[in-house]
């Protein structure tokens, strides 16, 4: 695989797959702009190189054709701030307008094509799509972890274009560098703190990492499920009925290999969905009809903090409440610090994408923590021990993965 530093893109147009999916409020304005800073590294490489650049992201989720609001054009204002120089604009990602403007890009110039999910194509990793976007560019760069677990065309099939010109950019080196630390270079006591909804969402990496840590903290929406499979009461929480014995086959595993499992030993409970909603705590497992666990209590946040604090790597994906109520973030504020402290005292933490990253983020941490990763959904399927199309499409035959 080649990496960023290791080409020289004097005189070359880059076609660079960014992931600029990146929140807008109503106005149309970027409320966080955390991808676009990441693949800063990447582009101004390029343009320092003499390069032009190429730019294709999505935006969304684009019901079959466009749609203002997911329109990428709503990005310029950041990007010609971010970069000050000539960033052009083609209205479709593909066809005789973006191929004369990327024909007619000058070194140092960067043209921003329109969202890639405009095109059906584009999801359905088609050839014919893929070899149109091909002709813009002379080199291709994949800088889009965040999508690299799909086969989508502009982050797997559009490489086949580029035998030999095929590139790792930044974001990518990095979230596989730190991705390799914790699966196979961690210090221990190695703790991962898994939360969010569903436990279906996290099932093989929960797996995976049994033969790897040596503490597992289960919180947020999934840990009602865990005390309901004990035989507790959950009122109206969460609750994924078809995983009540795998629950219980985890705890069984993990006591079998010395993995030290963390449950809730507390709950903030509501009497309805809502930051204002009255609010009580209980013991886990004993929440009484008509109300529902949204965070974790102050004895468990203790708890688990306690066991962060005192680890050398921690890896930590999903909140541990519903941190977008003021009232249920408690607990995954309190993750967020324990997790500040361990790295302040030498731990390695890798932040794992997604509602995790937002909370960090959120919370003022970002540079507290040792690597918050953009790509929640590839983080976690490159931890399954998945192999990621948007990786395996930057590898050369003569040396695959």
């Amino acid at each position: 695989m080649t990496t960023i530093d290791q080409y020289d893109f004097s005189g070359k147009k880059a076609l660079v797959r960014v992931d600029f999916n990146v929140p807008l409020n109503n106005n149309f304005e970027i409320t966080d702009d955390t991808r676009i800073r990441a693949a800063v590294p990447t582009i101004r490489k390029i343009l320092n190189d003499g390069g032009s650049v190429i730019l294709m992201s999505h935006l969304g989720r684009p019901k079959g054709g466009p749609e203002e609001k997911y329109s990428l054009k709503h990005l310029l204002p950041t990007l010609r701030e971010t970069f000050q120089t000539t960033i052009k604009f083609s209205p479709d990602c593909v066809g005789a307008e973006a191929l004369e403007l990327a024909t007619g890009l000058q070194p140092g110039e960067i043209l921003l094509l329109e969202n890639l999910r405009f095109h059906k194509e584009e999801e359905k990793g088609d050839q014919i799509f893929a070899e149109k976007l091909s002709l813009l560019g002379d080199v291709y760069v994949n800088d889009a972890f965040g999508t690299a677990h799909r086969a989508h065309a502009s982050t797997a099939i559009v490489a086949d274009y580029f035998p030999h010109d095929k590139v790792c950019g930044t974001v990518m080196q990095s979230e596989l560098e730190n991705a390799q630390k914790v699966l196979q270079y961690a210090d221990r006591p190695f703790t991962a703190i898994m939360g969010g909804a569903k436990i279906s969402d996290k099932i093989q990496v929960i797996e995976q990492l049994l033969d790897r840590v040596d503490n597992l903290i289960i919180g947020g929406g999934m840990s009602y499920t865990f005390a309901k499979a004990q035989g507790g009461t959950i009122g109206n929480s969460l609750l994924e009925e078809d995983k009540l014995q795998f629950t219980l086959d985890l705890l069984k595993k993990a006591e079998e290999k010395g993995v030290k499992i963390y449950l809730p030993s507390d709950t903030v409970i509501a009497d309805a969905f809502d930051n204002n909603a009255n609010r009580d705590v209980v013991t886990s497992g004993t929440i009484p009809d008509g109300w529902m666990g949204l965070d974790i209590g102050p004895e468990t946040r203790a708890t688990f903090a306690e066991v962060v604090r005192n680890s050398k790597t921690v890896l930590w994906n999903g909140p541990m409440g519903v941190f977008e109520f003021e009232n249920f973030a408690i607990g995954t504020k309190a993750i967020a610090e324990a997790v500040v402290e361990a790295t302040k005292s030498g731990a390695y933490s890798l932040i794992g994408g997604g509602d995790s990253a937002a909370a960090v983020t959120q919370m003022g941490h970002a540079h507290d923590v040792s690597y918050v990763s953009t790509g929640g959904g590839a983080l976690l399927e490159y931890m399954e021990g998945k192999q990621l199309p948007g990786v395996l499409a930057l590898q050369f035959e003569e040396s695959p993965l």
